[in-house]
C-alpha cells in the first residue's frame, strides 16, 4: 500500500519568526480547546556574559507576556569565548551566580526554563557542556551533560570540543513540564537517531536540541536533521539556536525551529535576535502515532533491540516505595533507579553483597518481561555485579533467576539475584541454589538484617553510581 495523507501547509510572516500551520486529514480540532505554548529562541552569544543575560531576560519576559508555558534557549546561552582559555575561566558551577539568576527569572515569572548548553566548571582544564531544566518554583529539576563530542575540521574551521570538555555518561530520562515529557540532547546529538528513539521509547513527547550550528553544516543538514528526527521518532521537535557572527572565528546559522511528530515546521525564526512560539497538541501527537505505528512494526528479531539504560541514581527518591510483589520495598533501601529496573539490598543474603534486581512492572514469570525491560534489567545486573564485587572484594559474581515456584521464586515478581563469590564460600558450588531456597524449619529461624542494615548498605551503594 502507497503511504499517503492529505494535508494543507500555510506558511505566514511574523515578527522575528515564521510559523507553519498544518492540518492532518483526520484530525478535528476542539473548539476552545486550550494547548499548551512553548517559545523557542535565537540568540547572538558573545563573551560578554552580562549582556548575554539581559538579552536572554527579555526574551523570557516577551515569551511570558504571549503566555508561554516555557521558554527554550540555546547552546552557549551563557557566552561564546574568543578561546578555550577564555572559555575555562569563564565557567561556573551549577549554584554559581549565572544559574541563580536564571532560577530567579523562572520564579518571577512563574514560567519553565531549558537552558542548554550551559559551561559547566569541572576541573582547570575541562567544563561539561549541560542542559538544564528550571521549574516555575525556581528549582533545578534535572540536568543532561552532553554525551557526543564535536570534534571536526570543515572547510579549514576546526572545532574540537573534546580538547576542553568532558563527555557525559549517561542518557536521562525525559522529564514531566507543563508541555509535556521532555528528552534532552544538545546539538550535535542530534546526529544520533539512537539517542531519539531511546527517549521516544521513554516516554517522550517532545526532544529538543538547543544548538549552535555552524553555517555550512546548517545550510546542509540543519532543518533535514530535525525533521528526521521527529519523523522517525514521532515526537515534536524544539531547535533553539544561536545565529550570526559571535566573533572573528565563529558565527552560527541559526533557523532555531519547532517541528511536530508529522515532520512540519510549525515555526520557525528568521534573521537575528528573537523568538518563535508554537503550541504542543498531544491529540496529533497521539493521532500520529496511532495512524502510523512504527513502533508495533518494528522487527527486533531481525535487527538489535535498541534499549535504555541510565547510571544515575538522582531519581532514586522521587517515590516513597517500590513494589516487589506484594511488597513495598521503601526508597532508603534502593540504591539504584534507571527507567525500567531497579537494585535494591536484600534482607536474607546467602553471602556478603547478594542484592536483587527487578523491572519495574510487577510481572511473575520472565516471558512476560518486554524486550526493551530484558535490556535494561540485564544492562543493569551487569553495572550492579561490577559494583558489588568491587566493593565486598569478591573474586566472581553469580547471577540467577528463579523463574516459577518449582525454580524456588519465593515472591511472585520476577528478580535477578547478584551475588558476589569468594573463594570457599561453598564447600561445593552448587549449594549456593540450595541455600537461595532456603525456608525456615521448626526450632531455627533465618537470619534477617534489619532496617538499619540495610539503608547503611543501600547508602553506601548509591555512592557507585553518582
Amino acid at each position: 500500500m502507497k503511504e499517503g495523507r492529505v494535508g494543507l501547509v500555510v506558511r505566514a510572516a511574523s515578527t522575528g519568526c515564521r510559523h507553519h500551520f498544518r492540518k492532518m486529514s483526520s484530525i478535528v480540532e476542539k473548539v476552545g480547546k486550550q494547548h499548551p505554548r512553548i517559545a523557542v529562541c535565537q540568540l547572538t552569544s558573545s563573551a560578554d556574559k552580562e549582556e548575554n543575560f539581559s538579552v536572554c531576560r527579555s526574551l523570557i519576559e516577551k515569551a511570558k507576556s504571549q503566555g508561554v508555558q516555557m521558554v527554550f534557549l540555546p547552546e552557549c546561552f551563557d557566552y561564546i569565548g574568543e578561546s578555550i582559555k577564555q572559555s575555562l575561566e569563564q565557567s561556573e558551577s551549577l549554584d554559581g551566580h549565572l544559574v541563580s539568576k536564571y532560577k530567579g527569572i523562572a520564579k518571577e515569572l512563574q514560567i519553565w526554563l531549558s537552558l542548554g548548553g550551559f559551561h559547566q566548571k569541572n576541573t582547570d582544564q575541562f567544563v561539561k557542556n549541560t542542559h538544564i531544566i528550571i521549574n516555575s518554583d525556581g528549582h533545578v529539576v534535572t540536568t543532561y551533560e552532553k554525551i557526543h563530542m564535536f570534534d571536526a575540521d570543515i572547510k579549514g574551521l576546526r572545532l574540537h570540543e573534546s580538547d576542553y570538555t568532558t563527555p557525559g555518561k549517561c542518557i536521562k530520562p525525559p522529564v514531566v513540564t507543563p508541555v509535556g515529557k521532555v528528552g534532552l540532547g544538545i546539538c550535535y546529538d542530534l546526529r544520533f537517531p539512537e539517542l531519539a528513539l531511546i527517549l521516544a521509547r521513554q516516554g517522550a513527547e517532545l526532544l529538543t536540541y538547543p544548538s549552535a550550528f555552524m553555517e555550512p553544516t546548517g545550510i546542509a543538514h540543519w532543518e533535514s536533521l530535525l525533521r528526521s528526527r521527529a519523523i522517525e521518532s514521532q515526537c515534536y521537535v524544539i531547535a533553539a539556536a544561536q545565529v550570526g557572527r559571535h566573533n572573528k572565528k565563529r558565527s552560527s546559522y541559526g533557523h532555531a525551529m519547532v517541528i511536530d511528530p508529522w515532520g512540519t515546521v510549525i515555526a520557525e525564526c528568521s534573521k537575528g535576535i528573537g523568538l518563535c512560539t508554537a503550541e504542543i497538541n498531544m491529540d496529533l501527537l497521539h493521532d500520529v502515532r496511532l495512524e502510523m505505528p512504527v513502533w508495533h512494526h518494528r522487527r527486533n528479531d531481525l535487527y538489535n533491540q535498541i534499549y535504555s539504560f541510565s547510571t544515575e541514581n538522582t531519581t532514586v527518591d522521587e517515590q516513597e516505595t517500590y513494589k516487589f510483589g506484594h511488597i513495598d520495598i521503601p526508597s532508603s533501601q534502593v540504591f539504584l533507579n534507571t527507567p525500567f529496573s531497579f537494585a535494591f539490598v536484600n534482607i536474607k543474603p546467602v553471602l556478603p553483597g547478594h542484592v536483587l534486581i527487578c523491572p519495574k512492572p510487577v510481572v511473575s514469570s520472565f516471558s512476560e518481561v518486554s524486550d526493551e525491560h530484558t535490556s535494561d534489567l540485564w544492562c543493569t545486573a551487569r553495572k550492579v555485579g561490577d559494583v558489588v564485587k568491587k566493593h565486598f572484594n569478591g573474586t566472581s559474581l553469580t547471577f540467577a533467576i528463579q523463574d516459577g515456584l518449582e525454580a524456588g521464586q519465593s515472591v511472585k515478581h520476577v528478580h535477578v539475584h547478584v551475588i558476589p563469590r569468594f573463594a570457599g564460600d561453598f564447600s561445593e558450588n552448587d549449594d549456593i541454589y540450595r541455600k537461595l531456597q532456603e525456608k525456615p524449619v521448626q526450632g531455627k529461624t533465618l537470619k534477617l538484617k534489619t532496617t538499619e542494615e540495610m539503608e547503611a548498605e543501600a547508602r553506601v551503594l548509591r555512592t557507585y553510581f553518582t
